[in-house]
């Protein structure tokens, strides 16, 4: 009853009109289950990459390379198997493609498959997904605490700003609804401060507001007035998260502001945000020094990881291996956890695990390049991992996300939400 017997594909389109893989798993009993790859534009070198076809058409996007290799080499590996067992079909599928990079079946017909796979196990045992996954994997499950962008920049807004991503949480709402609408507020209150300047120049790659500032720190301390117009103190229940994705503005500890015409070596990035961190309600802050700069990160860890969330993104691709490598090596406090960017859902839970052993922090998040899948929302909150990262509050692709986490806890009855919580006050100082 739980074999899969049937594994369908297809191209469907994603949040920035690119092609990308939908995979369709069916059970003997009929139970079915899809799973949609999301694409990155900021992206590791060492994470899985997209099998895509090249050429003119499409931009050179298309993805009939990756449907092939649905077709012709996974379904077959996987037909009959158990759905319940993902860790089994998971190996069944990196049997065909043990690289990290994914590049020979790609990474975005691995994920694919595999989410599909997870969905349709709870779809044969009559559960919702977060619960499924909770039971799974022996997981506390929770409420996480959104992480939403506000401004976007970086690879995502034409590289306006260098800073990537400008966003709020709200760890002292007292739920998760209660976190969307104090952000919903700061989002509206941001665009009427650019529109007043005339400044509203639309919206970036994730939604948030296009950063029309002449300096990273004016785009600070936008958001910091954005925050107060909306009734709320800076730093009290409201605190600031910043992807700072180094490694797309440096190479070789070499660093190149681009917006404000300057470059820094990593001592001098180290102390420009420092002074930020002295400066602003700062609770988080994402790839704060490059991929290849792992001096420079476990210099920054040791300055300010008894103060706020570190968290590796580029530098860690949700590898399991890299994580422990980091812990030993005293670098970032916190991973990214990205499925797409290891290629399967059991890689991605042990790349959670491997940051639980090593007393890190985890953050689910989506990609730049998104669809109406809405996986992530689940994995989050059955891992209970505390946080979660889907982009800002506009656009269909990314409100599909916040809107399932609102009917999870819903369904779920109280809930724990980790807004407020021991999680925060062990990394915002509450």
């Amino acid at each position: 009853m739980t074999a899969i017997a049937t594994t369908l594909c297809r191209r469907v389109w994603d949040s920035r009109g690119h092609p990308t893989v939908e995979v369709e798993v069916t059970l003997e009993n009929g139970a079915l289950g899809r799973g949609i790859a999301p694409a990155g534009a900021s992206r590791g070198t060492r994470e899985a990459v997209d099998l895509r076809d090249g050429g003119d058409r499409l931009q050179g996007k298309d993805v009939q390379g990756a449907l092939a290799a649905v077709r012709s080499r996974i379904a077959p590996a996987i037909l009959g198997m158990d759905a319940t067992d993902q860790q089994a079909v998971d190996a069944a599928i990196l049997a065909l493609d043990p690289s990290p990079l994914k590049d020979s079946l790609g990474g975005n017909a691995t994920v694919a498959t595999s989410m599909a796979v997870l969905h349709a196990g709870a779809a044969v045992q009559g559960k919702p997904l977060w619960r499924y996954i909770a039971d799974l994997y022996g997981t506390t499950p929770s409420i996480p605490l959104p992480e939403i962008q506000i401004f976007g920049g970086g690879a995502h807004a034409g590289r306006r700003v260098d800073v990537q991503d400008f966003m709020v949480m709200v760890p002292g709402a007292t739920d998760f609804s209660e976190a969307l609408e104090v952000t919903n507020e700061i989002y509206f209150a941001a665009g009427d401060i650019m529109a007043r300047k005339g400044r509203l120049a639309g919206v970036a790659d994730e939604g948030g507001w296009w950063p029309a500032f002449d300096s990273n720190e004016e785009t600070l301390e936008t958001l910091i007035t954005a925050i107060e117009l909306a009734g709320e103190k800076p730093g009290e229940r409201v605190v600031i998260s910043l992807d700072i994705a180094a490694s797309e503005f440096g190479k070789g500890g070499l660093y190149r502001l681009a917006l404000e015409d300057r470059e820094l070596e990593s001592n001098a990035l180290i102390e420009m945000l420092g002074g930020w961190l002295d400066a602003y309600p700062i609770a988080a802050i994402e790839d704060p020094l490059g991929e290849d700069d792992a001096d420079g990160m476990a210099e920054f860890t040791r300055q300010f990881g008894n103060r706020v969330q570190i968290i590796g993104d580029d530098y860690l691709v949700t590898n399991a291996r890299l994580v422990r490598e980091a812990a030993q090596e005293k670098a970032c406090n916190a991973v990214l956890v990205k499925v797409n960017q290891v290629g399967t859902i059991t890689e991605a839970v042990d790349t959670f695990r491997a940051a639980d052993e090593a007393g890190y922090g985890a953050i689910v998040s989506a990609r730049s390049g998104e669809t109406e899948d809405v996986t992530i929302s689940h994995l989050a909150t059955g891992l209970g991992c505390g946080q979660l990262k889907v982009g800002s509050f506009t656009r269909s692709e990314r409100m599909a996300k916040w809107n399932e986490c609102l009917r999870i806890a819903e369904a779920s009855g109280s809930g724990v939400f980790v807004g407020g919580g021991p999680l925060a006050a062990t990394w915002w100082g509450a």
